[in-house]
Parts: C-alpha cells; structure tokens; sequence
C-alpha cells in the first residue's frame, strides 16, 4: 500500500505509523500527545521508545545517504537475484 492512512489497519498499528509519519515529516511539531496517543492505544514507555528510536534511525540513514549521494540498489522483493 503505497499510503498507510487508505489501508485497512488496526487502531493500534495507525497510531504508530501517525506518530512515525509525524516523527519524520515534521519533527518540531512532536508534542507530548503524540506520545499519550500511543498510550492510549496500548503502547508501553519501552514499546514507545523503539518505536521513536527505530523512525530516528531511519531518518539519520536516510540524510546520511543522501548528503553522501549513495544511490540505494534496486529492491527485489522475494526474487531471486
């Protein structure tokens, strides 16, 4: 699916890719009700925190990348090479 918001998801997993759409696309707007949002939901403080340091990561790989100009190889799904 190539948007999360027009899939068929559960309330549990929406929530967590909101906050990790949010995390990435605007990060100065994170306030703590994103985080009450995933508490709400059913997510623990540890759930929560690899949930923030997982999107970082990617984010950080991501700039790493492009400030370097690495250009990523083609993804294959289950094909065999």
């Amino acid at each position: 699916m190539a948007d999360f918001r027009q899939a068929n998801l559960a309330k549990v997993d929406r929530a967590m890719l909101e906050y990790a759409a949010k995390l990435t696309q605007e990060p100065w707007n994170m306030v703590e009700a994103d985080v009450i949002a995933l508490r709400e939901v059913g997510f623990s403080d540890g759930a929560i925190l690899d949930i923030n340091q997982v999107t970082g990561y990617y984010a950080f790989v991501n700039r790493l990348a492009e400030g370097l100009g690495v250009e990523l190889e083609v993804y294959r799904g289950n094909q065999a090479p």
